[in-house]
């Protein structure tokens, strides 16, 4: 699966733009991408980087502490 967390799943998710909401009564739909970020992940003793989001990025790196 593409845009995706490679430790949680975390994907896109959809919404509305929030200036087209109030008085104008057209809502805009937008997605809101989650912010993935390349991390050296080791599994099965292969080291490869994969797409982790931040929140899975910051749990790695204080567990590794």
């Amino acid at each position: 699966m593409a845009r995706a967390c490679a430790i949680c799943g975390k994907v896109s998710m959809g919404g509305f733009n929030p200036q087209s909401s109030g008085m104008n009564r057209v809502r805009a739909h937008r997605r809101y991408q989650p912010n993935l970020q390349q991390l050296p992940l080791t599994r099965d003793g292969v080291t490869k980087k994969e797409l982790v989001c931040t929140r899975c990025r910051r749990t790695a790196s204080k567990s590794a502490q």
